[in-house]
């Protein structure tokens, strides 16, 4: 059984006992959170496809831990002009583990 969920604005594909990392969400660790904007769900082969979310879907998850991401380096360069500009960005997320799935 697996879902397809919208969380923070981006689409997953969870299953039961799965981690995640996600952008970062309101919640103390270990806090239990609730997703209802489930938009497919797939079970022992039968998919129910929502228009555009699954009544009565949700989709539990527990907030395991909040961390930051790999450095990315963004770097602007116009050649010939001695124009050169270095910047680093972390993206700050949120790691869940999918407890259950129900329709």
């Amino acid at each position: 059984m697996y879902a397809i969920v919208n969380i923070a604005g981006q689409q997953f594909k969870v299953a039961k006992d799965q981690h995640l990392f996600v952008h970062r969400l309101q919640g103390d660790e270990g806090a239990s959170i609730e997703f209802d904007n489930v938009l497919l769900v797939e079970n022992e082969g039968k998919f129910t496809v929502g228009t555009p979310a699954v009544k009565g879907a949700k989709v539990s998850a527990k907030i395991v831990s909040h961390l930051k991401g790999d450095k990315v380096i963004v770097f602007h360069k116009k050649r010939r002009k001695g124009y050169k500009k270095k910047n680093g960005h972390r993206q700050f997320f949120t790691k869940i583990q999918i407890d259950s799935i129900t329709i």
